[in-house]
């Protein structure tokens, strides 16, 4: 320790012969640096005075240094010498002893805490990065998804839209959606002036077509009933294609017999993806379904969605203008708004969610499975990376053609959706988590579930619709033809 009876001295000030007078000689040139040296010496001799004075236990302690990196039975290195003073002077509270030698760097190496490496929990939040396709199996769904974006293409064919107007009754449906639109608008005006309409004119026409659609123009078939006694089939399997059957688009003929035992005549079932055709036949399941009224509303003007599900289910989503998002259609089930129809309503879980349209393709997976715990199915036929890539791929190659000014309006409507969604996810979470505070109220169900719940109890049962499952005669499945 240093002494404090040796503390340096200030120097003092060269006197001037006379107080009222300038100094008789200059003052040195290093003498306010000599001064400034003394000063700092001063306080370090000070500071070092107070840490020898302190016990040992309690130098360590205020160390900022981590003890871990030491071994316990070490003592730590002597301080460094201070000008002023002696380091190695012994002091009555701490006598003389050899100081041990410093570990280097090399010998603190392996003292170090081994840390493992992170949770996978604390990694899959991260973004998500677009990955291109590099093994089989991704680039066969990558491939399928190619092959599906081309259905909505199919409708932007001016001839087909005209003919689709032609069987639609135009008059019926807008007569209904304008009375429905103005009930809309004397809802809202009762509550306010500045209260907005729940849907708009657009909307009711899409509402409108929907219920003609189901009711009066397409026909639900399970197993066609025979020709020629009007008897219920049996399947039989499949067939190939007759020349006419292959000319309107047909690779897959599905073969029933009556079972009737005096009659026992077969009927075929062709399955057809050419909307044009299917304006004809007017008849099929969810596949065919889905494609004719997409196209009959891309008929009547709305921008339209085409709903691939990898759990053997198609749909529709319009673009409502009204509200500036898309709305989920269901023409099978009749139900709008509704996208808790397959998870909270059927009780069905969801793996992939792919919406395809003339404009590009997203992933709107979300916006039908709100509680992925419970209804979300293994996402493994590629990496979310994968399923980035090829959805921006297909968009890019839809909008490559485009106007900037074009290209700008659907940027920012998919800017919105994205917004949309995750509002939707944030949402869900929130409420899960009230219900589970105290006071929550567990019995209390979500509106959209509610509505979903009420949908499926009007919806015909899987077995009798036969889209539980693909046929075990189809041989390969088509999503288009479920």
């Amino acid at each position: 320790m240093a002494d404090r009876d040796q503390i340096p001295r200030r120097k003092p000030v060269p006197k001037a012969q006379n107080q009222s007078q300038t100094p008789a000689q200059p003052l040195p040139e290093g003498w306010a640096k000599d001064l400034t040296h003394q000063f700092r010496r001063t306080l370090s001799t000070k500071r070092m005075n107070e840490l020898s004075s302190r016990p040992s236990s309690q130098r360590r302690s205020s160390s900022r240094i981590p003890t871990d990196y030491f071994v316990e039975d070490r003592q730590p290195p002597p301080l460094p010498p201070r000008h002023g003073f002696d380091a190695s002077t012994p002091t009555p509270a701490q006598p003389t002893r050899e100081a041990p030698p410093v570990p280097d760097a090399q010998q603190l190496l392996p003292q170090l805490p081994q840390v493992p490496p992170p949770a996978y929990s604390s990694l899959k939040n991260l973004p998500t990065l677009p990955t291109a396709p590099n093994d089989a199996k991704s680039l066969r769904f990558r491939s399928m998804l190619l092959s599906l974006s081309n259905t909505p293409c199919k409708w932007e064919n001016p001839g087909l839209l005209d003919e689709a107007l032609g069987a639609i009754p135009l008059q019926r449906i807008y007569e209904e959606a304008q009375e429905e639109s103005d009930l809309f608008a004397a809802e809202a005006a009762s509550m306010g002036s500045n209260i907005k309409p729940a849907w708009g004119y657009q909307d009711c026409v899409v509402r409108a077509l929907m219920k003609w659609f189901k009711r009066d123009f397409f026909e639900w078939v399970n197993n066609p009933l025979c020709s020629l006694c009007r008897t219920r089939t049996l399947a039989r399997g499949m067939a190939a294609p007759l020349p006419d059957e292959s000319a309107r688009g047909a690779n897959r003929v599905e073969l029933y017999q009556c079972a009737n035992q005096h009659c026992q005549s077969y009927e075929r079932f062709p399955r057809y993806n050419d909307a044009f055709v299917l304006l004809q036949t007017r008849k099929g399941r969810v596949g065919e379904w889905a494609n004719c009224f997409s196209m009959l509303c891309r008929a009547v003007g709305s921008r339209v969605r085409w709903v691939w599900n990898a759990e053997d289910h198609v749909w529709t989503e319009v673009y409502s203008v009204h509200r500036k998002r898309w709305v989920h259609v269901d023409c099978c089930e009749e139900q709008w708004d509704a996208p808790l129809l397959y998870t909270q309503g059927w009780g069905k879980k969801l793996s992939y969610c792919i919406a395809f349209s003339a404009d590009g393709c997203t992933d709107v997976t979300r916006r039908y499975v709100r509680n992925p715990a419970e209804y979300s199915a293994a996402r493994s036929r590629c990496s979310e990376g994968v399923l980035m890539h090829v959805t921006r791929e297909i968009t890019a190659l839809r909008r490559r053609d485009m106007d900037k000014k074009e290209k700008f309006r659907l940027n920012a409507d998919d800017m919105r959706e994205d917004a949309e969604l995750r509002k939707i996810i944030i949402e869900s979470l929130a409420f899960n988590i009230s219900r589970l505070l105290p006071g929550g109220n567990s019995t209390r169900s979500d509106p959209d579930a509610q509505k979903a719940a009420e949908a499926a109890e009007g919806r015909q049962s899987v077995r009798s619709r036969g889209e539980g499952g693909r046929n075990q005669h189809t041989g390969p499945h088509d999503p288009r033809q479920q």
